[in-house]
């Protein structure tokens, strides 16, 4: 069996009279696809923000590969090889979509210098490898911010997997993209996370979505860990399809 990738033990964190995340004791195997569905306000993204280091909880602790991360910052989180994707992609819209990979490579080797250009900072072809595998490489030259919404989610991924991470969490990578197109870029997302042998968490309110490209659901509900387990279990699981999923004829 995979060994935990992330572990929380007893995470807890209040806002005033508010309990956003209520004792959480989680796991995460390796190689596994988690989605997290919930309402809003459940405490999903709290949660993420406490394992990405933007939050310190009140009491618990945080583990990565082993290694306790609560309290430390984002960026000394990002460098042990936890990746994170915004629901609002954080691309740099000015410059173009190879210049965004620039930067991000030129980042995780401690290459970023006004002396010296990117381009001779990083490897171009490790760059156009990555592009080419979220289905971005024709696409090297245009500005950032001109993409459409869905190729700036996958720019947004693609800029994470230039970090090399062994987990990305991936905050509603589906949000703003028409129902047409979801489905093609969950496929790309994937593809690529396999391909890279990196392991996902996604938070994500399309069924659909989570049926399909999930192997675990957890279901978040007032702060807790309402189910988790097997995509049809938790799905079918009278309580979240109630007060999850809105289905009034429970």
């Amino acid at each position: 069996m995979s060994q935990p990738i992330l572990v929380a033990k007893n995470v807890n964190l209040a806002f005033g009279g508010v309990v956003a995340a209520d004792h959480i004791n989680f796991e995460l195997n390796a190689g596994e696809r988690l989605a997290v569905i919930g309402q809003n306000g459940a405490g999903k993204t709290t949660f993420i923000n406490i394992c990405t280091g933007y939050l310190r909880p009140n009491s618990g602790q945080i583990f990565f590969n082993g290694q306790e991360i609560t309290g430390k910052t984002p960026r000394s989180i990002v460098r042990l090889g936890l990746g994170r994707s915004f629901q609002l992609p954080q691309l740099f819209v000015e410059h173009t979509v190879t210049q965004c990979m620039e930067i991000s490579a030129a980042a995780r080797m401690g290459n970023l210098s006004i002396l010296k250009p990117l381009s001779k900072s990083v490897n171009s072809n490790e760059i156009m490898e990555t592009l080419e595998l979220v289905g971005l490489k024709e696409h090297a030259n245009e500005l950032a911010g001109a993409l459409p919404e869905g190729h700036k989610k996958l720019l947004d991924v693609a800029m994470t997997l230039m970090l090399n991470p062994k987990l990305i969490i991936m905050d509603e990578p589906t949000s703003g993209v028409s129902s047409d197109d979801k489905h093609a870029l969950m496929a790309l997302v994937m593809q690529a996370l396999e391909e890279r042998k990196v392991t996902s968490w996604f938070v994500e309110h399309d069924v659909d979505i989570v049926s399909q490209y999930a192997t675990r659901v957890a279901a978040w509900i007032s702060g807790k860990i309402a189910a988790d387990g097997a995509p049809s279990d938790v799905l079918n699981n009278l309580q979240i399809r109630k007060e999850v999923l809105g289905d009034i004829s429970c």
